[in-house]
């Protein structure tokens, strides 16, 4: 079982990520936008960070650049959750300190099959 905090601003998102963690016995902490992600995270230490990257306010790429920058945070894996999983955008969000993406809409066994690798150290699925 691991921390995961979630950071996702879209309600039907946030509600899915979380029944998925939890019925993988994973303990979850939501938060909503970038700032309280980031206070969560420092407060907390979780051992995965699942950020949205279009969050209202500060972008989870800033949030995630802000994080790894951190020597408090830095060593918590970050994984993006994006809609824009576009040609140059593996790159940019790679570039921002993210460890891996996962594409939106969420498909239950490739975020599972990301979330376990992060916290267990396995290889990611070629899809992600």
């Amino acid at each position: 079982m691991a921390h995961v905090l979630v950071v996702e601003d879209h309600p039907a998102n946030m509600k899915l990520a979380v029944f998925l963690l939890e019925n993988a016995h994973h303990k979850v902490t939501q938060a909503t936008d970038a700032e309280e992600g980031i206070r969560l995270a420092r407060a907390l230490e979780p051992d995965l960070i699942l950020m949205d990257i279009q969050l209202p306010g500060m972008d989870g790429l800033t949030a995630a650049h802000l994080l790894k920058a951190d020597a408090a945070t830095q060593g918590i894996k970050i994984v993006a959750l994006t809609a824009l999983a576009m040609g140059g955008d593996r790159e940019k969000i790679l570039a921002a300190g993210c460890d891996a993406y996962i594409a939106k809409p969420l498909r239950y066994k490739e975020f599972l099959q990301v979330v376990d690798a992060m916290v267990n150290g396995g290889a990611l699925p070629s899809v992600a």
